[in-house]
């Protein structure tokens, strides 16, 4: 499963099993500004997916029958591919930094162009750190436990970003010194 509205949404359904509605409500509070879903009824689509799939399961409502409307709840098996899928996530940073480094090398023989897209990262990584120090949001995820998220959110931003400056900084430093010997 490719989707990251399917996977957010599985995350949604193990913190509280929901009727889907209330989801797609919940869904837009806590991803609001990162993710978006086409539509409400993009939930439905992602909920079917998902209960395919084994990850939720549907049990009735609450309520008289006329208005019951099914809850979504996480399997056991949902909750391991959910962690799963969250832990692969650091392969993919992993591998996104590579292919980068691999796409820039490709243009080294171009001085000017390399050094030029190194200064323009590092100035994409300050202008991130800025907004990462200013950065404030009200959904449900990021104000829970008393600001917790946010300031989690904003520490792994915050190192991130340093070790990438870091980074960026010593490679422009040594290709200049090469592009001097050459």
């Amino acid at each position: 499963m490719h989707s990251q509205v399917n996977w957010s949404l599985l995350g949604l359904v193990i913190k509280r099993p929901s009727y889907a509605y209330e989801l797609a409500k919940r869904f837009e509070r806590t991803y609001e500004g990162v993710l978006s879903l086409s539509s409400v009824s993009h939930i439905y689509t992602a909920l079917a997916s998902l209960k395919d799939r084994s990850l939720i399961e549907r049990i009735p409502g609450m309520g008289s029958e006329a208005q019951r409307k099914p809850i979504y709840k996480a399997t056991a098996h949902g909750i391991e591919e959910y962690r799963g899928w969250l832990l692969g996530q650091l392969g993919e940073d992993r591998r996104r930094q590579q292919l980068f480094l691999l796409q820039l090398a490709a243009v080294f023989p171009h001085a000017d162009l390399t050094l030029g897209i190194l200064r323009d990262y590092e100035q994409e990584c300050e202008e991130e750190k800025a907004k990462t120090r200013t950065w404030e949001r009200t959904n449900e995820t990021v104000e829970a436990n008393g600001g917790l998220v946010a300031r989690l959110l904003a520490e792994e931003q915050g190192l991130v970003l340093d070790a990438k400056l870091t980074w960026a900084q010593s490679a422009r430093r040594e290709l200049e010194a090469l592009f001097r010997t050459t």
